[in-house]
């Protein structure tokens, strides 16, 4: 190998903290959780430079997710003064003697484990495991892992949140505790969290902007179904009435990209001009859908970044640098890509895991300045209001949130479960989309949803931690967000291409009494009265619940008893009406 020596880079605390608890360590593996953005990268190849220096190690091998990681670690080690490789394939044998060491996938160490094998004991090295947890995502590719890396010198795990895994399905060179739940969980030699990365402005503070609306839908027995995505009776309902608001037909995708533009012409307008919003779809197929509209809200074509295309990782490298506003992609932005610029995420995916979600959020809240704050705009869903809250508690750590009740939003209560016949992956298969609107539910913040109406006004120091000093505090936003929801709702309507629309057939089976009484079975004209008045309904709910500090979900059931039905989603207009006037009565 060459003389080239590695060089140094200026390390955050942390990165400094976790170097020193390495060299306290005896044993070979070491793992470190550090939430997305934090620097990660940075602190491995700062230990992987220390060992080089000292002739602890004489190779570096890192192992990540994509492709685009491999070319983003070479050029991040490059900058140091380590030489690697992140095209060496697996036709290919020894690893070149001018090199310190190359980049790897995990799929292309399952494709031939002896090689990598090979590579890493012909000299002592450094395997540096990037999100470990993908080494988990085959039992292939973990047994490929441990089998490989077995014998190397040291090794370094990363991931950016703790991961749980089953209780046969053990990730090789990671530590478990029992999760109390039946599980295990990962556990960390050194880990940095959203909270100390907020302390130490390595992060920005995020603001979830939550979004509720009315899907229809009809099952295999032509039964026209309408749910609230907050709202929603069960878990199976739930998830119907979710997917079909992400169907790229309906209104509800429209309306909230409308609204994600709208936060970035703020954005730009008030001191961070390049300021970029990613949208994550849950297949290629919505993903080019939802470019179509991003387009036809914006005016403006996104970036489109497939896993399948070749052009990828340059087409990420392009959107980073440039000045586009926006980016549809699947998982290519998912975790480990940095794009500093993006401050906005439209979360237009189905899936729902605290692992998933971490990172994805990550991709938004890298800091540059002091006063930039990242948007995550979501569905109002109770599996994603649950793990916003979780990061919210992680916030409230750091800065206490306004004034409030005691008694705290009903967000993250379990659904009842549906009968074991009708079982959710069954009832799905079933399901057709039809229509969906999409309506600003609240902002969450401190744990609690926070209405236009909601009474606490923050402190001058909680408006500068939530955004531009000045500029938003989640009242304003709240308000901003909801004063524009209607403008929004008629630019997407605008946006949409005149299409014919094909009315229901009249023999398509029964129809929920409900639904037709209220007007929106077959297109009928009640279809929009309702549509307005379930707003008013929630609206009034807002009001009510900011002068009450009850939450919304006890305001709903209370209503309910009061004047006796189904949910809103399906209620009849005259049903509607009634609990309108009895709100306001209340008031």
């Amino acid at each position: 190998m060459s003389e080239r020596r590695p060089g140094t880079t200026r390390l955050r605390l942390w990165q400094r903290e976790a170097l020193a608890k390495y060299e306290t360590e005896t044993h070979r593996d070491f793992l470190v959780t550090a939430t997305p953005g934090a620097g990660k990268t940075t602190f491995a190849l700062s230990l992987a430079v220390g060992l080089l220096s000292r002739r602890a190690i004489d190779r570096l091998i890192v192992v990540a997710p994509t492709d685009h990681l491999r070319s983003q670690w070479a050029e991040a080690a490059e900058r140091v003064g380590i030489a690697l490789d992140p095209t060496l394939s697996n036709a290919v044998g020894p690893v070149p003697a001018d090199l310190h060491g190359y980049v790897t996938t995990y799929a292309q160490v399952a494709g031939k484990p002896t090689l990598h094998a090979a590579r890493a004991t012909a000299r002592r090295s450094l395997v540096i495991l990037d999100e470990i947890h993908h080494a988990g995502d085959g039992l292939s590719w973990g047994d490929a892992v441990g089998f490989a890396f077995d014998s190397v010198s040291r090794r370094l795990c990363l991931t950016g949140t703790p991961f749980r895994t089953q209780v046969g399905e053990r990730i090789p060179f990671v530590r478990y505790e029992p999760d109390g739940e039946g599980g295990l969980v990962s556990t960390a030699d050194f880990s940095y969290g959203y909270r100390e990365a907020l302390r130490d402005q390595v992060v920005r503070p995020v603001v979830f902007a939550a979004y509720t609306g009315v899907s229809r839908w009809r099952n295999s027995a032509g039964e026209v179904i309408a749910a609230s995505l907050t709202e929603a009776g069960t878990k199976s309902t739930e998830q119907a009435a979710w997917r079909t608001a992400l169907d790229p037909k309906g209104d509800w995708v429209p309306h909230v990209i409308a609204a994600m533009d709208e936060r970035l012409t703020q954005l730009r307008e008030s001191g961070m001009p390049d300021a970029a919003g990613l949208v994550l779809a849950s297949d290629q197929e919505d993903a080019r859908a939802y470019a179509a509209i991003v387009e036809r809200v914006t005016g403006e074509k996104p970036y489109l970044i497939l896993s399948d295309d070749p052009k990828a990782s340059k087409r990420i490298a392009e959107f980073g640098a440039g000045g586009a506003r926006i980016a549809v992609c699947v998982r290519m932005v998912s975790e480990g890509v940095d794009v500093p610029r993006a401050a906005c995420l439209a979360w237009l995916t189905s899936y729902r895991t605290p692992l998933f979600f971490a990172q994805a959020v990550g991709r938004v809240v890298r800091a540059r300045g002091r006063h930039e704050s990242a948007t995550v705009f979501l569905p109002a869903v109770r599996p994603l209001l649950t793990l916003a809250a979780e990061l919210e508690n992680d916030r409230n750590h750091v800065l206490p949130p306004p004034a409030q009740s005691s008694e705290s939003l009903d967000l993250v209560d379990e659904l009842p479960e549906e009968q074991p016949e009708r079982a959710e992956s069954v009832l799905l298969q079933e399901w057709e989309a039809l229509e969906a609107e999409a309506q600003f539910a609240h902002v969450l913040h401190g744990g609690k949803a926070v209405t236009p109406d909601a009474t606490p006004v923050p402190g001058a120091e909680d408006e500068d931690f939530l955004g531009l000093p000045g500029l938003l505090s989640p009242e304003q936003m709240a308000a901003l967000l909801a004063q524009r929801d209607g403008e929004l709702r008629k630019r997407a309507t605008r946006s949409r291409r005149l299409e014919p629309v094909t009315p229901l057939p009249m023999d398509v089976g029964p129809v929920d009494d409900m639904a037709a009484r209220s007007g929106i079975a077959n297109g009928g004209g009640g279809w929009r009265a309702a549509a307005d008045l379930r707003r008013e309904v929630n609206r009034l709910i807002s009001v009510l619940s900011a002068r009450t500090g009850k939450p919304h979900g006890v305001l709903h059931a209370e209503l309910r008893s009061a004047v006796p039905g189904p949910p809103s989603a399906s209620a009849s207009i005259e049903l509607l009406e009634a609990r309108r006037e009895r709100l306001m009565a209340m008031l």
